[in-house]
């Protein structure tokens, strides 16, 4: 996620992304509407959304884009935020959660948040009454309350009984009752600002690289006690990989792995689990799809020592894990289960259960009706990722049917129908482009000179095709400055601490 085209997409990008899909889902099929009616609380999940929006326009991740971990965690943490609304309308178990956010604050006229103009606010889900769980959240963040204060607490049967006519004045009472924030038209302006400051690439790359390259200089001592302490690591507790994987600078990858071998050293017993594993630094503390021992970056050594000493736990759900994706493959003709490409790695919590989940209701459908007609014998050649009940129903660029595990398999299948060409063809595009990226990724490091060339996860292949070959196009223009340099190929400029250069993928 990056900075937007038009400023003007921020108010459209929060209305499709939080609130109206509710709206879209329930107008669309009328069974889901009265089913969202009939268990709605005090607030249905689209007052709720509408309730939130001043939170959104200061917490939206796009105003963080130079810096990676606010942006992280304000994008994992709205996440988990749409989960607890979406489950706390619809009478599912509410497990507590501790949610941090960034807020932006300060001076309205800047062109982007810096260190000095936002503030991390923790808030607490668990709470089954959504109302004042939204009126905290608000509240905590100095956000007006009037939209929500205004709305009746009415009984689900008032709700029933006047939602339809709700779903019509939403906007009206929108404008009524609730009040901009004062710097929301100045975040708008900012983002504005910010994209027509943005010059051409060599322009901005001329006034940049020499601070990139003295803290590239500066850090070069650090990255090597970093590559030292991995190796210490893996040849003490016998582990086969140490992997970097949370978006921080260098030296708080270096305080990790020193933190790391301190615990190692206290609790040599407890690190005989880790032998024959990999360890992943991350946003996580658990244990992946793999095997893998994920550790919080950002974590106390207490929180590290606990997860391994349950690594092995998890072995028999990973273990079953493949037996559970080849049944539903077979419940859904074949479909290749797999799992989204360029993303974070899955933990192995839950994931058994949102995929027995969603096998349950396919097979549910199969004993009332039958796959359509025109689908072929089979879907071998499709590709369906299984996410949480607050995941998308969606298509990704690279051609991977995406579906939450609480999907009503008659939406899933007519979006199969409707989407399995284009599918297809998105596939078979990745197969192909992935080479082609490989390709150029090699040209680009040496016609470049470049130390190092990486991209951000949200950069797909298609894009960062087009992003290396206009950059050879000028390999000449470019090489005497690039030349040693670690460029990231992202959605924004930026200069991080330890001199990695960031560009966007579409500069001019």
């Amino acid at each position: 996620m990056g900075l937007m085209t038009s400023p003007r997409q921020v108010t459209q990008l929060l209305s499709h992304r939080w609130g109206p899909k509710f709206f879209t889902l329930s107008q669309s099929v009328p069974e889901l509407n009265l089913w969202n009616r009939q268990l709605c609380r005090s607030l249905s999940s689209g007052e709720a959304f509408t309730a939130l929006k001043p939170f959104f326009f200061a917490v939206h991740p796009d105003l963080f884009g130079q810096f990676p971990k606010e942006r992280a965690v304000n994008e994992d943490s709205l996440k988990q935020l749409n989960s607890y609304i979406e489950s706390a309308t619809v009478n599912r178990p509410l497990p507590s959660t501790h949610l941090t956010f960034y807020l932006r604050t300060g001076s309205p006229r800047v062109s982007l948040p810096t260190i000095t103009n936002f503030q991390s606010v923790n808030i607490t889900l668990g709470n089954k009454d959504v109302r004042k769980t939204i009126h905290s959240i608000l509240e905590s963040c100095n956000l007006p309350t009037s939209y929500l204060d205004n709305l009746p607490q009415a009984s689900s049967e008032y709700v029933r009984s006047h939602m339809e006519a709700h779903h019509y004045k939403t906007e009206n009472e929108m404008n009524k009752y609730y009040t901009r924030p004062e710097d929301v038209q100045d975040v708008e302006n900012d983002i504005e600002d910010a994209l027509n400051a943005q010059d051409s690439l060599r322009v901005w790359l001329e006034a940049n690289v020499l601070s990139a390259r003295k803290k590239l200089l500066d850090c070069w001592p650090i990255r090597e006690d970093v590559v030292k302490l991995k190796q210490t690591i893996s040849d003490s507790l016998g582990v086969l990989d140490v992997i970097w994987e949370c978006g921080w600078g260098i030296k708080h990858c270096r305080g990790c792995l020193q933190s790391f071998l301190s615990l190692a050293h206290h609790h040599p017993e407890s690190m005989k689990i880790l032998r024959g594993k990999t360890i992943i630094f991350g946003r996580e503390t658990g244990i992946n799809l793999d095997g893998h021992v994920i550790l919080n970056s950002g974590e106390v050594r207490a929180n590290w020592l606990d997860s391994i000493k349950r690594a092995n736990r998890h072995n028999v759900i990973i273990s079953r894990i493949p037996r559970v994706e080849l049944a539903l493959s077979r419940a859904l003709k074949d479909i290749n289960i797999v799992h989204r490409k360029f993303e974070p790695t899955r933990m192995v919590d839950h994931y058994e259960s949102n995929l027995t989940k969603l096998i349950t209701s396919i097979g549910d459908y199969k004993g009332r009706c039958t796959f359509p007609s025109q689908w072929p014998r089979s879907l071998s050649h499709l590709e369906l990722v299984v996410e949480s009940d607050s995941g998308p129903l969606m298509l990704s660029p690279t051609g991977q049917i995406i579906v939450p595990s609480s999907c009503p398999p008659f939406l899933l299948v007519n979006f199969i129908t409707d989407k399995m060409e284009e599918a297809t063809s998105k596939l078979d595009q990745y197969k192909k482009e992935k080479y082609e990226e490989r390709d150029l990724h090699s040209r680009c490091m040496i016609e470049l000179g470049l130390y190092a060339l990486e991209k951000a996860d949200n950069v797909t292949p298609s894009l960062m095709i087009d992003c290396l070959n206009r950059l050879l196009c000028r390999a000449e223009e470019l090489n005497p400055i690039l030349t040693g340099c670690h460029l990231w190929v992202t959605t924004y400029y930026s200069v991080q601490s330890d001199g990695e250069i960031c560009i966007p993928w579409n500069f001019k």
